[in-house]
């Protein structure tokens, strides 16, 4: 399971300071199958116009698996009891401030109020608390949530098998989880305490949520925790083993950076938007049928430019507080949220793109895994 991490190291180091030529990445743009090695050196490019030929290629390859179609979720967030002490995270019980979770009735008029902004797609998200957010509760909210929207996702603490098929069982058809950073050194300095030090059972999470029944997986590391390129590197080769194992699920991958989230923490490293779009086109070039997430922890202009080249899912009228659709009042959030815009106004800047806007995921569900 493991290989992927030990595989990823071994490509870096040997291209870590390898800058390909632009001829060199004409070549490898060329090319009916990239390898990895190709990724680990246009993961190093900085010149201006390979970048364009590497967006101009990513697109193509987009509009041939994607078509136009730009798929719309947004995050309900039910608990931020948390007993993690993440030095990055705004819902780590490191931070003082006062924990809540919403009631069942609550949750339907979230629900109730993000349906009528529009949204039709939904992750259910919770901090890791097995006593304030057990995985019935968790299930509650999940049933809830399939009566009013068409597609229902979480994006909580790592679970069983067993838990996954329950879940599974209500509706639940996706799971999105990030790792982190998939550099073990790291991650065990990140997270001193709590059930989240666990590495593996994170790391395989994935794997279990699949094998229960689920039919579509986001993955991907939160940039700026480690080092950026071995952490991508990691993502996508990870990506293609999920791809491999499960040939009828939807992977997708999502390269998140650290925001500021109320506590001392300063990230190591630094990800420049010339960077992250770098990331994202690279991902594509490398694995052309996996969906590419962008979230609102990144800024409207950035969105905007890059949904037309490479993304096929991004967030719309997010909140990062528990609850926040039916109630405005002001909280505290796991993280800052770049792009306030409203779902309306995501879906105009869509539509004047050329592209379609779409809250259901039509070809999901299709098959047993």
């Amino acid at each position: 399971m493991t290989e992927f991490i030990r595989k990823a190291e071994k490509v870096w180091e040997e291209f870590k300071d390898y800058v390909p030529t632009y001829d060199e990445v004409c070549e490898i743009l060329e090319k009916e199958v990239v390898n990895i090695e190709d990724v680990a050196k246009l993961l190093n490019v900085e010149d201006k116009n390979s970048i364009l030929l590497m967006a101009s290629k990513a697109k193509k390859l987009t509009r041939e698996n994607f078509g136009k179609v730009i798929l719309l979720y947004a995050p309900l967030y039910i608990s931020n009891y948390c007993q993690n002490g993440c030095v990055y995270c705004g819902f780590s019980c490191r931070k003082n401030y006062k924990r809540e979770k919403l009631e069942l009735d609550e949750i339907e008029n979230e629900l109730r109020s993000m349906k009528e902004e529009g949204i039709d797609s939904v992750i259910i998200l919770t901090g890791e608390d097995r006593i304030y957010s057990p995985v019935d509760y968790i299930k509650q909210a999940c049933k809830i949530a399939t009566e009013y929207m068409s597609e229902v996702s979480i994006e909580v603490y790592p679970l069983f098998e067993e838990e996954y098929r329950s879940l599974a069982n209500a509706g639940v058809v996706g799971i999105t989880i990030y790792q982190e950073t998939y550099q073990k050194e790291d991650y065990e300095k990140l997270h001193p305490f709590g059930p989240k030090r666990d590495f593996e059972f994170r790391l395989t999470a994935v794997e279990r949520a699949l094998s229960a029944g689920f039919h579509e997986a986001c993955v991907g590391p939160l940039l700026g925790l480690s080092h950026p390129k071995k952490d991508v590197l990691c993502t996508l080769l990870y990506a293609e083993y999920l791809l491999d194992r499960f040939p009828k699920a939807e992977i997708s991958v999502s390269f998140p950076r650290v925001r500021s989230a109320g506590l001392d923490f300063v990230p190591i490293f630094s990800v420049s938007d010339k960077e992250f779009i770098k990331f994202l086109i690279v991902a594509r070039i490398y694995l052309p049928r996996v969906g590419i997430v962008i979230s609102t922890r990144e800024d409207a202009r950035l969105r905007d430019a890059l949904i037309d080249v490479c993304i096929t899912k991004m967030s719309a009228g997010s909140k990062t507080t528990v609850g926040g659709y039916a109630t405005q009042e002001e909280k505290d959030a796991q993280f800052e949220v770049e792009d306030r815009r409203t779902v309306a106004e995501v879906v105009e800047s869509i539509i004047k793109k050329g592209l379609r806007p779409e809250f259901t995921n039509w070809v999901r569900g299709v098959g047993s895994l």
